[in-house]
């Protein structure tokens, strides 16, 4: 039977009875010290000790890398210290805290701060990222030992080749050592931090790649592509429809529910009651964090109005087993309507500048483009986009979103997109369209 409780006091424990016991329970040796035997096999070394009135147990180690005279003299050690006022086991946990990992450290910061992202992709980018690039160099690391060399390290394969990744990377690392340091578990300057630090030792990012914008769609081909898209079927096509009308991200259309809809009231020919129908995202779903009102033409009207509902699933544009739409299926829609350009021997939807195949978000810069070129007010497009303008004592001021102006914006867009534009309020045919 296990031996749950032998207490040997006139009787200490040899160094051979230690190398064969293989009994579980717990085996005194005197003096508080004693070796537990788990039902696995494994050994440990325990101090039973009073410190500040409280009864306490402390692990020393296991044998065979402790042994019985080792464990002996880090007992005695232990209860001098409390003799004179010290307390071990508070030592102990601040010497393992103080041991903790880069990989250790991300973890618990995580915890403590990624419920400030926007969503579990976000956070499941952060993370991805550290895991891939700075772990292989830091994860291991006690953080107190990390240094600037060790940060120089790990971001300088990536610095030219992925800079703005690298970049990205250097401010979670020093987001994370800043934790560690306010916790208390490094000292000293930050290594990861850029100015009087890695500012000195890495060229600028600027110096060293270009901002990649996403394509945009030109101007001049915009009327072609909308009548192409037109005439593509599925919810995905839907989809891209509805976030060029709305110039929206592709996120946002495709998380949008029906809930988030409100198509107001519908005119009739016995009154003059207009439908004043509006798209409002709440801030959870937006990259600025506020909600975003956005007017919605008769043509993102009808696209809506036209939509199948799917029982069970609140999405508005949803995929065929009711969850929202992935990302890659928006996009799809655009790659395949550039490679049928491509076998017809047309250049295709071209970016003006890059060359480069547009995209779905590149549709924004279109828009953008659009607005500037057509005498829309700055502050107007850049709220369609829901972009920040100015800084806080602005925004404080600036509490209009300016919706029904917007509106108007919104419709002429869509004209546009149609080969027509808006003058004096006639609709008029643009030449080639």
């Amino acid at each position: 039977m296990p031996r749950e409780n032998i207490r040997k006091p006139e009787k200490a424990l040899s160094a051979r009875f230690v190398e064969t016991v293989t009994e579980p329970g717990k085996y005194f040796d005197g003096q508080g010290l004693f070796l537990r035997v788990a039902k696995n096999g494994a050994r440990q070394w325990v101090q039973r000790i009073t410190i500040r009135g409280k009864r306490c147990e402390l692990g020393l180690g296991s044998p065979p890398a402790i042994s019985l005279a080792a464990a002996r003299k880090l007992a005695l050690e232990n209860r001098g210290q409390v003799m004179l006022g010290g307390d071990p086991l508070a030592e102990k946990r601040a010497e393992k805290v103080k041991a903790m990992t880069f990989a250790e450290c991300v973890t618990d910061y995580a915890k403590a701060k990624l419920s400030e992202f926007r969503s579990d992709k976000h956070r499941k980018q952060w993370r991805s990222s550290l895991e891939r690039l700075a772990f292989p160099t830091l994860g291991h690391m006690p953080v107190q030992d990390i240094g600037t060399k060790d940060v120089l390290r790990m971001l300088e394969p990536h610095w030219r080749e992925r800079t703005v990744t690298a970049k990205k990377l250097r401010g979670q690392v020093e987001a994370v050592l800043t934790w560690a340091t306010v916790k208390g578990l490094r000292e000293g300057d930050n290594p990861a931090a850029w100015r009087g630090n890695l500012k000195e030792l890495l060229p600028a990012p600027g110096k060293v790649a270009k901002a990649q914008h996403h394509p945009a769609l030109a101007l001049g081909d915009v009327a072609r592509w909308w009548e192409a898209l037109s005439e593509r079927e599925g919810m995905a096509a839907r989809a891209l429809e509805f976030l060029t009308l709305t110039a929206a991200r592709s996120g946002e259309v495709r998380g949008l529910t029906w809930d988030e809809i409100d198509l107001g009231t519908p005119a009739t020919s016995a009154t003059s009651a207009t439908r004043n129908p509006i798209w409002t995202v709440p801030a959870s779903r937006m990259k600025n964090g506020k909600p975003h009102r956005v007017p919605l033409t008769p043509e993102a009207v009808a696209l809506l109005e036209a939509l199948p509902r799917l029982d069970g699933s609140p999405y508005v544009f949803f995929a065929p087993r009711g969850g929202a739409l992935s990302d890659m299926s928006i996009s799809a829609v655009m790659r395949r309507m550039q490679e049928a350009e491509e076998k017809a021997g047309r250049p295709g939807y071209l970016d003006p500048q890059s060359k480069r195949p547009a995209v779905p978000h590149g549709l924004r810069s279109t828009f953008r483009q659009w607005a500037a070129e057509r005498g829309f007010a700055r502050d107007m497009a850049e709220l369609a986009l829901a972009h920040w303008q100015g800084d806080e004592v602005e925004r404080a001021y600036q509490r209009s979103d300016m919706l029904d102006q917007r509106k108007q914006m919104m419709s002429a867009w869509a004209a546009f997109l149609r080969g027509e534009t808006v003058e004096g309020g006639n609709v008029v045919r643009l030449a080639g369209a």
